[in-house]
């Protein structure tokens, strides 16, 4: 059944096969290729910019809301507890360390200073005092804020959400 010929057109059809896709490969990305052209030829320029209207210092300064103290000034602490369901697969509030150090009394504490916690080498660099000011730039992005921070979540993007759960720690007191 299997003879020298039959195995010969199957391995002949296999590297046609790949032959086609290697060269359509090829092809594919001489068309659509925009990366800087190698050798000193010149860049290739995108074929279309979308203004995003950043440029603007006004504008990116109107989509950027209130501030963060006229934010704070009213913020709910009862809608920071319920923000804080994000933070309590990590954090305590009871004094007791968990992956993360323990958050009573977190507000206006020294940074990287509950005792027994095993702080990243960034974060103990990174210094000062646990501010509200301070608080809302780190829970933007952490990760952003402290280089090499053992915290891996993400930030809350909205300054209400940030400010209505620094109002619910600072409620918990020491």
């Amino acid at each position: 059944m299997f003879d020298t010929m039959t195995v010969t057109k199957a391995g002949g059809a296999l590297c046609g096969a790949l032959l086609i896709f290697l060269l359509g490969k090829w092809a594919a990305e001489g068309l659509y290729n925009t990366a800087p052209a190698q050798h000193g030829e010149e860049k290739v320029a995108q074929a279309y910019t979308i203004d995003t209207g950043a440029a603007g210092g006004d504008a990116a300064a109107a989509e950027e809301g209130p501030d963060f103290a006229t934010v704070f000034a009213a913020a709910d602490a009862a809608a920071g507890e319920k923000t804080f369901g994000k933070c309590k697969a990590c954090h305590k509030i009871d004094g007791s360390n968990g992956t993360g150090p323990h958050l009573d009394g977190v507000v206006g504490r020294a940074v990287a200073s509950v005792e027994g916690f095993g702080y990243s080498d960034g974060m103990k660099a990174h210094g000062g005092d646990w501010t509200p000011e301070a608080m809302n730039t780190f829970l933007t992005n952490p990760k952003g804020v402290v280089a090499g921070t053992k915290m891996s979540f993400a930030g809350l993007p909205k300054v209400e959400d940030r400010a209505n759960l620094i109002a619910y720690l600072a409620s918990l007191g020491g």
